[in-house]
């Protein structure tokens, strides 16, 4: 018997991942809201309608950047419901096939594992339909969750680079962490 189609494009025991649409904004928005306390000082995701249309436009319409949403397949919070959010932005191909992850979870999911899928679900996306041959993920050194789900999905730390990127109103240093397809092997 032929089994009905799934709305999401991979799917582990506990979470499916799907696109960013522009329908998510109001749950994405309010977990963004219910979640400030858990992501500051690191995280910044859009919180009112005008904020989340732009961010989310930009991931479903510029080909240098992929938007998953982690859903939970089944919760108290309904089938489907937002746990989280992994980005692959600053897609290159060509000889580099190269992309920057970035994820946050939601506060009612945080500490469950389900970004822990999610990711495993993205780089096995990445790697395959995607084609990319390496993946990294920029992370502040006092970011300890971040850190360690990093190093949980197999990423190893390549370096330290100061004031990499601005976050939170100044340049903050990063570590550096990346895998690549044969890591995975």
């Amino acid at each position: 018997m032929p089994h009905p189609p799934t709305r999401y494009l991979a799917e582990g025991p506990r979470v499916g991942l799907r696109h960013f649409t522009y329908g998510d904004g109001a749950e994405f928005t309010a977990r963004a809201r219910e979640s400030k306390d858990l992501h500051h000082p690191w995280l910044f995701p859009p919180d009112t309608p005008q904020a989340y249309a732009a961010y989310a436009g930009r991931l479903i319409e510029d080909p240098t950047k992929a938007g998953f949403l982690v859903c939970e397949k089944e919760s108290e919070h309904g089938d489907g419901a937002i746990a989280g959010f992994v980005n692959i932005n600053n897609i290159v191909e060509g000889g580099f096939q190269c992309g920057a992850l970035g994820y946050g979870a939601f506060a009612h999911a945080a500490g469950r594992g389900l970004m822990r899928e999610g990711l495993e679900l993205v780089v096995s996306h990445a790697f395959g339909p995607m084609r990319l041959h390496r993946l990294e993920i920029n992370v502040q050194p006092g970011n300890a969750a971040s850190i360690a789900l990093a190093r949980s999905c197999g990423f190893r730390l390549e370096g330290f680079s100061p004031k990499m990127l601005h976050v939170d109103g100044a340049w903050r240093d990063h570590e550096r962490w990346a895998l690549t397809v044969e890591m995975r092997a």
